[in-house]
């Protein structure tokens, strides 16, 4: 695991901001969309299964979300969501794994391909094609929402794997889907979360970064807007409300250093899902960096104590624990 040269006990003094900026460019819609459960009535007629899934994911449970989506993929087989919601029990398994401490800051920046990536990217580009095939029968902004999370899922995994081409040619898909949802019901809020990256992302690209988007044919972005689509999708969202606030609180951490900002807006995921460890975790680095270390360290500690189920998180979980502990230089 590759550890910081720096402290997570303080802000980081020369953040590489070229480096971390270009990685955004391999992340560009990558980063978008982990689904969340519902808190009001659905425009999208969620089954009781999705909900009850990401429920259980969001508490720390991926194997019991799994029988829950598995069980929607047999009841409607030729409907995207379950394929959806499995893809994305399978990106936080990835997240966790390839989590590592890197300019200072924890998070999952890069890994090589893997065997287990094949099942993933064939459940996502699964979605897609059945999103599309209804929306050949009739169009509607559901299934244009569909269709652009799972390419986005798809994107989300290809980044990680630093396949920049692939990944700006799979984003700026799943992006056009978005943008036509909301020409279909601007009020599909669940859209907004990964347009909303989009905006953040671009716009935050160093001026190299931004004329290889130019020569690319990245569509430009406006940080701002972004961060109000977030706000948005965050409490209106009905699947992606867990999404757009972790990453809106992990971005701002990430490239605007806004940390009791970002702090305020991930504490009611801890609240909300106290069994999932990697909330606690990242809050903990934003105490870390805003020297509250006491407090730091009891999420940290509060992570360790949870029991993860799945095969290849605890470990590299308890690898960066142990290294975000030791760096806040407590008794």
């Amino acid at each position: 695991m590759t550890r910081a040269s720096t402290t997570l006990a303080t802000a980081p003094s020369q953040f590489p901001l070229f480096r971390l900026r270009s990685s955004c460019l391999i992340l560009l819609l990558a980063s978008c969309l982990l689904l969340a459960a519902p808190a009001r009535a659905s425009k999208l007629h969620l089954p009781p299964e999705a909900t009850e899934g990401l429920r259980l994911l969001y508490s720390g449970d991926p194997d019991a979300a799994n029988e829950r989506f598995r069980k929607l993929q047999q009841e409607q087989p030729e409907h995207p969501l379950g394929y959806l919601l499995e893809v994305n029990a399978r990106w936080w398994r990835l997240y966790c794994a390839a989590l590592e401490i890197k300019w200072n800051l924890i998070d999952a920046w890069r890994r090589p391909r893997l065997r287990e990536d094949d099942a993933y990217l064939a459940l996502a580009d699964k979605a897609v094609a059945l999103a599309e095939a209804q929306l050949k029968q009739r169009e509607s902004a559901e299934m244009h929402l569909y269709a652009g999370m799972g390419l986005l899922l798809k994107a989300r995994l290809l980044g990680l794997r630093d396949e920049r081409k692939a990944t700006a040619r799979t984003g700026v898909r799943g992006r056009e889907h978005l943008l036509r949802a909301l020409h279909l019901d601007p009020d599909l809020a669940d859209a907004y979360t990964g347009l909303g990256l989009y905006n953040y992302y671009v716009d935050t690209l160093s001026a190299m970064a931004k004329l290889l988007r130019f020569f690319m044919g990245i569509p430009g972005g406006d940080k701002h807007e972004g961060v109000r689509q977030l706000q948005r999708a965050m409490t209106q969202g009905e699947l992606t409300a867990v999404e757009a606030r972790f990453y809106l609180a992990k971005n701002l951490r990430n490239y605007d250093q806004q940390y009791e900002r970002a702090a305020g807006v991930l504490e009611p995921l801890v609240a909300e899902f106290p069994q999932n460890p990697l909330f606690h975790l990242l809050l903990a680095d934003m105490n870390a960096k805003l020297n509250r270390k006491e407090k730091a360290a009891a999420s940290f500690h509060a992570a360790e104590a949870l029991t993860v189920r799945d095969a290849t998180c605890p470990a590299r979980l308890q690898q960066v624990l142990r290294a975000a502990l030791a760096a806040l230089h407590l008794p």
